[in-house]
């Protein structure tokens, strides 16, 4: 039921057309405290029709209206604050989530529009880092909160195959690398191949011009080179998937930049047909002054293709193949600018998609406010992260409950959990500094806190035992369950916002938020007791378990039953 629109109409009842139904609708306002009503409506608009100061209007009008479906309606100052009647207003939200289920805030918005969403996207024959984190669970839970609002969305791992820094790293394993060591422990030693290079080519500047041509020589089908490069993509992609097995995410396509190395002809033709190409110091650039940017490069003067090159391609191919509704590139802040070139560039061609195509900037992940870099050599791994997390859980959960069934189970999930939600409870554009400790908290602002809370709501209703609680009354006017009733409420919304904004944080913070109402709740009121409210509470109980795991689901972690 839409209870703005109710309040909406009692409003109306009491005003001679002074007021449309939707600029009333649209000055209702949330109060800041509970204390303080459930809707509450501005009357400073009125005052030059009444020809009175706003507390007087506010006070003639509540004795007007029908409060008959309402707790209460007080005038306070300029504004009319309504309090819903509980007993009505509970009944229908935990009748609602309990029918629903997980279904709970799903809607049809997107209409099953493809989204392709380009994630992730480490670089082969490095390993991933802290670095790629945010990218990897930032587009994975936009993609659930995605399918929420009824999009289909399409997970692209975009895989950073391509490039002249393969070049620099055939060079330096030629000159510094055999195949023994690369077969015993691929990922360390080609970074460090890597890192050696850029080690060197300070002393040694030929070494960048012997990787551009070693690069050259790939792009023009070299036998040795692309052997090399094959090798290195596959020992990459094996030590990659062992990763997001263990986060729990999976990809619809890894279709990487050498995906798309023979499909670059198609957008440089267009740009040439268009003429959109031109030349500039001997490389060949478009020229984007109307959009106040800076020319975009698109073919060096050797010829050489660049990122942007390879990302016209595919755009070209996700627009064709997807037709998509919205193109999503999650890639870091720093990326900003490019990604508005080539929006532009892509505009200039005409390609249907560009219009809804939307760069999901992030901030930095740091370690003692130091960011992360794989060419300086300063790398923390996600891998030895995750393990980290995994037996910090096991120890706490030793600790705390040493008798807990699957346990290794439930300290994998709790330990992961806790490094998706950490980075996921932040505004995405906010920089992170990692302290793995203050992440595994089972108190504040953690992914444990919000897992125990659903674990907690789950033993209630073991202890409960079989009680049906589709046929059970459900209106609980019990005013310490009424700030958990309003959050169960607001739960339908917040998943358009975090669609609407692309920032999975709403949801997490929303279910700190549900987290904490909850467990106040439970601190105040005793829920097993029997008498004619227990069905409503336990009914609450189960609401709130419901959307708490919906809402861990949403961002990419699991919810333990136990823990």
């Amino acid at each position: 039921m839409d209870y703005k629109a109710q309040v909406t109409n009692s409003i109306l009842t009491v005003l001679n057309d002074e007021l449309s139904s939707a600029e009333v609708y649209q000055k209702l306002e949330k109060p800041k405290t509970l204390a303080m009503g459930d809707l509450a409506f501005p009357v400073f608009s009125l005052a030059k029709v009444f020809h009175k100061a706003p507390n007087m209007i506010a006070e003639d009008l509540v004795s007007e209206i029908d409060q008959s479906s309402y707790d209460k309606v007080e005038a306070k100052g300029a504004y009319i604050n309504f309090f819903l009647d509980k007993g009505q207003f509970s009944r229908q939200i935990l009748t609602d989530v309990l029918e629903e289920g997980s279904a709970y805030g799903q809607n049809d918005r997107g209409k099953g529009g493809n989204v392709p969403i380009d994630m992730s996207s480490p670089n082969i024959a490095k390993p991933i880092s802290m670095g790629h984190l945010r990218s990897t669970v930032i587009g994975n839970s936009i993609a659930n909160i995605l399918t929420k609002n009824g999009y289909h969305p399409i997970k692209d791992n975009h895989l950073g195959d391509w490039g002249t820094q393969f070049g620099k790293l055939i060079v330096a394993y030629k000159k510094w690398g055999n195949e023994e060591d690369v077969k015993k422990d691929p990922i360390n030693n080609l970074v460090k191949y890597y890192v050696k290079f850029h080690v060197e080519d300070k002393e040694h500047p030929e070494l960048d011009d012997e990787a551009r041509e070693t690069f050259k020589k790939l792009e023009d089908g070299n036998e040795e080179e692309i052997h090399l490069w094959k090798w290195f993509r596959k020992v990459s992609l094996e030590a990659f998937n062992k990763i997001y097995q263990k986060l729990g995410i999976d990809f619809d396509t890894y279709n990487g930049e050498a995906f798309y190395n023979d499909k670059m002809d198609e957008g440089i033709q267009i740009l040439k047909d268009k003429g959109l190409l031109v030349e500039s110091q001997g490389a060949q650039v478009v020229k984007l002054d109307k959009y106040n940017l800076n020319p975009a490069l698109i073919l060096k003067s050797d010829g050489a293709t660049l990122y942007i090159t390879r990302d016209i391609a595919t755009a070209i191919y996700r627009d064709r193949t997807y037709k998509p509704a919205m193109n999503l590139y999650v890639v870091g802040s720093e990326q900003t600018y490019y990604f508005k070139q080539l929006k532009a560039v892509l505009l200039e061609m005409g390609l249907k998609s560009a219009e809804d195509l939307h760069h999901i900037p992030f901030g930095l992940i740091t370690v003692n406010g130091k960011k992360l870099s794989t060419r300086s050599g300063r790398i923390i791994l996600l891998d030895k992260v995750l393990d980290d997390a995994i037996n910090l859980a096991q120890k706490q959960i030793e600790e705390k409950n040493p008798d807990l069934p699957h346990k290794d189970e439930v300290a994998k999930e709790v330990g992961v959990g806790a490094i998706i939600f950490g980075d996921l409870k932040n505004e995405r554009m906010n920089n992170i500094d990692f302290v793995l400790e203050d992440q595994l908290r089972f108190e504040g602002e953690t992914g444990p806190y919000v897992q125990y809370s659903h674990a907690r709501a789950e033993s209630i209703l073991r202890k409960a035992g079989d009680i049906d609680l589709h046929a059970a009354n459900k209106s609980l006017a019990d005013p310490e369950a009424w700030e958990t009733i309003t959050a169960l409420k607001d739960f339908p919304n917040v998943v358009i916002n975090a669609c609407r904004d692309f920032e999975p944080s709403e949801i997490a913070k929303y279910s700190l938020r549900l987290a904490k109402s909850f467990n106040k709740y439970y601190a105040h009121s005793k829920v097993l007791v029997e008498d004619d409210q227990l069905g409503a509470r336990l009914s609450l109980v189960k609401a709130v378990s419901i959307v708490l795991k919906e809402s861990l689901s949403l961002l990419g972690v699991k919810a333990p039953d136990e823990m």
